[in-house]
């Protein structure tokens, strides 16, 4: 059997159509990096530029029910946790990928440019870098929030008892007054007389009730400081 005769045109031809192909493989891929490149920075830009838009043209069909947030609830967890709910631009910690990625799969799935984002975070996240849980929303209108995406780590289990004095004025004033009443207990009885008596007691807690109001008022005004109220939607550090 003989065999048959390789033909060097036809090879290099074959040669040439296979390296067209590839190299159209090649431009193809990059065209599709460089367009998902492109989505990536549009979506940056909107996330830390401001907004005017009040809702986006989401279908509802399509979102996740328990995703949905109404401002009331939103609000109620940034005063029990003494966290903040401000425009993205504010934000001056870092977007992850994960978030700029579902952002674009949310886009791509309504057929819409998502503007307006919110984030729900520590006060500190608006001003440095840290490592607590932000949120990130999109809203719907009417007062309505659409959780896109959390990243970071959980916030501490006992923080919302930590900050419960700072949710108001009156929360404040009896933390002073128990923390008064335990000081006080502590100091020796007759310390200051030689008969104990209930009158020497009241006298040395309204004595602690003063000293530890004062500190905690010359901290509130020397600080900025303000209660949970008052800071969870506002953009100023000394709010």
């Amino acid at each position: 059997m003989l065999l048959k005769r390789t033909n060097i045109e036809e090879r290099l031809r074959q040669l040439s159509l296979k390296q067209v192909n590839q190299n159209s493989l090649l431009d193809e891929v990059y065209q599709l990096l460089h367009e998902e490149d492109l989505k990536d920075q549009r979506i940056e830009k909107n996330i830390s530029t401001a907004s005017e838009q009040k809702a986006n043209k989401f279908d509802f069909d399509l979102l996740q029910t328990e995703n949905i947030y109404h401002i009331e609830q939103i609000k109620n967890i940034c005063i029990d946790y003494r966290l903040r709910f401000l425009d993205a631009k504010y934000f001056k910690g870092v977007i992850p990928q994960s978030a700029v990625s579902k952002i674009k799969q949310l886009e791509k799935d309504h057929g819409i440019e998502i503007k307006g984002f919110k984030i729900m975070a520590p006060s500190r996240l608006f001003k440095l870098q840290d490592k607590d849980d932000p949120l990130l929303f999109a809203p719907l209108g009417n007062g309505y929030f659409y959780l896109i995406h959390k990243w970071g780590n959980d916030l501490h289990p006992l923080r919302k008892l930590l900050v419960w004095p700072f949710k108001s004025i009156g929360n404040l004033i009896l933390l002073v007054l128990l923390v008064s009443y335990v000081t006080t207990l502590m100091i020796p009885s007759g310390l200051f007389s030689k008969t104990a008596a209930s009158s020497e007691f009241w006298i040395i807690f309204f004595f602690m009730f003063k000293c530890i109001a004062s500190v905690v008022i010359f901290y509130g005004f020397a600080l900025g400081k303000n209660f949970n109220p008052a800071i969870w939607n506002s953009k100023y550090f000394n709010a």
